[in-house]
């Protein structure tokens, strides 16, 4: 497999020959005003007003479309953007998490959309819903459901995608349930003022670092929205002060792995 890490949370997964889109964030950097990112009104979010997103698209547009199908996990802002739905094709299959998604992208005009259950197969890859939740159980209430997704080929190692998710007992299941060889999580700590963290930090990555020492762990979803606190060097810094280093991958944006 080849995952290239574009931006934010949107990768190209090239996996059985089959190439998927993930969470397509597409638009320039400094198109969106910056997310709020606070419930208290006494304690406003220090960066609401840095523009998303921070950084620049480190792939080639064309590049990025040239795929057989897009996996959605969840329809924020940060992964499905008003550029995704202006630029990506409206034929291409796009798989999401529950109805509910799926009928939001179908009024914008997408023709194949398809929510992922427990046995979808699409050209020969084997797509799984899996759970997970977008940080405590309050901040929950205020963002919703989400997903990550299990890819499955006889060719390839399992490939697990874990999504908008802080660890947890949905992590913690998924990964021993499944063994999955690969992990992908979303590492920035994007935080909410008032509601803590809505994805992993350091002790997130380091517990799915322990729990499945035999994967290979890769860090997405980094320093590309403004509510996002932990960069690359600082979860870089910490993997090695701790002891976690070993099997995480830590790509910039434009970078591909190999596997």
């Amino acid at each position: 497999m080849q995952i290239t890490q574009i931006r934010n949370a949107t990768l190209r997964i090239d996996f059985g020959g089959t190439r998927f889109l993930v969470d397509p964030y597409l638009a320039d950097k400094g198109t969106y005003e910056g997310f709020e990112a606070s419930v208290d009104p006494a304690q406003p979010n220090p960066r609401a007003d840095v523009r998303n997103p921070t950084a620049e698209l480190g792939v080639p547009m064309a590049q990025i479309l040239d795929v057989d199908a897009v996996i959605v996990t969840h329809t924020h802002a940060d992964h499905w953007d008003e550029a995704a739905v202006r630029l990506v094709p409206r034929h291409l299959p796009l798989f999401v998490q529950n109805e509910a998604d799926a009928a939001t992208i179908r009024g914008q005009g997408f023709e194949d959309v398809r929510v992922l259950d427990d046995s979808s197969v699409f050209l020969g890859v084997t797509l799984t819903r899996t759970s997970g939740q977008h940080g405590s159980d309050e901040a929950h209430k205020l963002m919703g459901d989400v997903m990550g997704v299990l890819l499955r080929h006889p060719d390839e190692k399992r490939l697990y995608v874990a999504g908008d998710t802080v660890w947890n007992d949905h992590v913690e299941g998924n990964l021993a349930e499944h063994a999955p060889q690969v992990v992908v999580v979303n590492a920035g700590d994007a935080r909410i003022v008032g509601l803590g963290a809505i994805i992993m930090g350091v002790d997130d990555v380091k517990k799915v670092c322990e729990a499945a020492p035999d994967a290979t762990v890769i860090a997405s979803h980094m320093e590309a929205v403004n509510h996002a606190e932990l960069t690359r060097d600082a979860l870089r810094t910490d993997a090695e002060k701790r002891g976690y280093a070993r099997n995480l991958l830590i790509p910039a944006d434009g970078e591909t792995i190999s596997l």
